[in-house]
């Protein structure tokens, strides 16, 4: 019983999070497939598709990202330690979304073909 409620608890949720997506667009007054021209639809879609390519082939690169900005922040020790892990985690949810987005490309989710994984590439600054 008690996975049965936790897959009802992660349905509900995320069904949620489905729900709250397009009104938080509209009240920052981000385009939506309705009033948006057909070449901010393309551009939307080939900005998800590469970001997407690019994820899936750099997201190797947040193993040692994560191992640098570990040590640089608490110290050398905690980089050797915790960084790997921080870095097989986030390796892998860049590699994961960076599939998702290049798969769904053409799917203007979430707003407006936003990013999902934040900062959008692994050569950014968190």
């Amino acid at each position: 019983m008690p996975v049965k409620r936790f897959l009802l608890m992660m349905v509900l949720a995320f069904t949620l999070c489905l729900l709250g997506t397009e009104q938080r667009a509209l009240a920052l007054g981000a385009p939506t497939l309705d009033d948006a021209s057909p070449q901010e639809v393309v551009d939307g879609m080939s900005n998800k598709l590469a970001r997407g390519v690019a994820n899936l082939a750099t997201g190797w690169l947040e193993f040692p990202k994560q191992i640098y900005y570990t040590c640089k922040d608490e110290g050398f020790v905690k980089g050797l330690t915790v960084g790997p892990i921080k870095g097989v985690g986030m390796t892998l949810g860049r590699t994961v979304f960076g599939a998702g987005e290049a798969i769904t490309f053409f799917v203007a989710f979430p707003g407006f073909y936003d990013p999902l994984f934040d900062p959008p590439y692994v050569w950014q600054n968190e």
